[in-house]
């Protein structure tokens, strides 16, 4: 009966006039982002962060999680009717969705991903509604010793499982963990990493940071490439899927729904890996491999379930221990601290009206989503043919604006500027600025538990392994870095970002 009251009491303000404009929003603007190639759910998230600062918690919160949901269902539709992933997650629907497009088969594919997705998306909700309660209250436990190496083993797996080179990762977490600790330090007082900037004595602005590695950078990354207008294959007829679709179809969305919610949860996973992983499943268990990439409707359904399941379950390790799984989840963490709210277990407990609001929020967008998604498709096919020269002065503009407006300080301005060159560096270099907005974001959280864990404990380092909790937490982490070592560990890795 809890269960059921709380769900009760998360619709009552979900489902208030506001949040529900926010939720229809924030559906709206993932989808939109979803479409457009180069414009992911990372940088639109950044680039409004500082909006969220007017709107109530609940608000804030309901809007951009649909932003990041709604960018997965948006993301197929360029996938299979222009062969253009709008999302990086939808990259492997291209595959066989495309070749069912040009078959003259782009409406049943279109039903299936949304449909797929919906469902994926309401069953890793309900996912989230049963088990983020029992994490939260188990992590209500937690001392600042369990917190610290928890945070090692999440980093750690965010390196494990982040595409690219592993040293790259572990060197891009590590130059995040030395950029949390920019300011004054809480204890002491005195300024660390300042060069004597005064600007800098609070530190690097969050703001700043996500919109100059992924707004900015994006911007220039897709300036340096020529335009090219995309031309819809055929039109889409026939939306609703044959008997023998929905045959073909059904199995891979529940293999695909249930990979995706595990891999959601797991830190550095989310949509991306999760898509790629179910695809690569399917293709592996089927009886004729060789249909998939000639228009497999399994190509499809799996990794449209499981890039949206992904998705929604990466919230549980926010929500019940606040840590971030991935990088939006890092934009998410920001958002919270600007709204007031300290991420953690205590959120449930303290504001379960916020907690349970945006859980059932995803059901109420995940609805809107599928109702609104396939009647739009004409829509947001014909945005593809506004040229990027048009959008990326409008998005530049909004950076500026809404990054100055957090502290009206051009200071600010100044740091978009120099992380959007950073960022693209880091890709000229081939290194993935997720991991270092996870060691931004978890750097002064380790560093707070390190000092408190030690206090406690009178300058005793065996407390991290004294206590059973964050002992198992490091043997983990131990067991991961072995893994990394390992080759054949190595191989699978690197053939699960491999497209097919």
């Amino acid at each position: 009966m809890d269960l059921l009251g709380n769900l009760s009491l998360g619709f009552g303000a979900a489902l208030s006039p506001a949040n529900l404009l926010y939720c229809l929003i924030g559906a709206l603007l993932g989808t939109l982002i979803g479409v457009l190639p180069g414009v992911g759910p990372i940088a639109t998230i950044a680039m409004l962060l500082p909006i969220t600062f007017k709107l109530s918690p609940l608000a804030a919160l309901i809007m951009l999680a649909g932003i990041y949901y709604g960018a997965q269902y948006g993301g197929s539709t360029t996938a299979i009717l222009v062969n253009m992933p709008g999302e990086s997650s939808s990259v492997v629907t291209c595959l066989d969705g495309y070749q069912m497009a040009r078959q003259g088969r782009a409406g049943p594919a279109l039903a299936i991903a949304a449909l797929g997705s919906f469902f994926a998306g309401c069953v890793a909700t309900l996912i989230i509604a049963l088990f983020a309660p029992v994490l939260a209250e188990l992590a209500l436990k937690f001392g600042p010793a369990e917190y610290f190496s928890l945070m090692v083993l999440g980093l750690l797996a965010a390196v494990v499982l982040a595409s690219g080179s592993v040293l790259k990762a572990v060197g891009m977490v590590i130059l995040g963990l030395l950029l949390g600790l920019v300011g004054t330090d809480v204890n002491s007082g005195m300024a660390r990493f300042t060069f004597g900037l005064t600007d800098l004595s609070d530190g690097i602005g969050f703001v700043a940071v996500a919109m100059g590695l992924f707004g900015l950078t994006e911007i220039i990354i897709n300036l340096e490439h020529p335009e090219r207008q995309p031309q819809v294959t055929a039109k889409v007829s026939h939306l609703w899927p044959t008997k023998a679709d929905f045959k073909a179809a059904w199995k891979p969305v529940l293999r695909g729904t249930a990979l995706g919610s595990i891999l959601g949860i797991l830190p550095g996973g989310g949509a991306l890996l999760a898509s790629f992983s179910a695809y690569t499943l399917e293709k592996k268990i089927a009886k004729d491999p060789s249909r998939f990439g000639k228009g497999a409707i399994e190509g499809v359904a799996a990794p449209e379930a499981a890039n949206n399941a992904g998705a929604q379950t990466s919230f549980i390790p926010l929500l019940t221990l606040g840590i971030p799984s991935n990088a939006v989840m890092a934009l998410m963490v920001g958002a919270m601290m600007i709204q007031g709210v300290a991420p953690g277990p205590q959120v449930m407990t303290e504001r379960p009206q916020l907690f349970w609001g945006v859980i059932t929020s995803m059901w109420i967008g995940n609805l809107m989503l599928v109702i609104l998604n396939l009647p739009l498709v004409g829509m947001w096919v014909k945005l593809l043919k506004v040229p990027y020269r048009l959008l990326y002065p409008a998005i530049l503009m909004f950076c500026a604006i809404g990054v100055y407006s957090v502290s009206n300080n051009a200071f600010d301005v100044g740091m978009i500027a120099l992380f959007g060159l950073l960022g693209l560096l880091f890709f000229k270099l081939g290194c993935e600025p997720a991991p270092l907005l996870l060691g931004f974001i978890l750097g002064p959280f380790m560093e707070e538990y390190l000092r408190r864990a030690l206090l406690l404990s009178r300058g005793d380092a065996t407390v991290f392994l004294t206590r059973p909790i964050s002992l198992g937490f490091l043997i983990a982490s131990a067991l991961l870095l072995l893994t990394i070592v390992a080759p054949a560990f190595r191989k699978l890795r690197e053939e699960a970002f491999v497209e097919d």
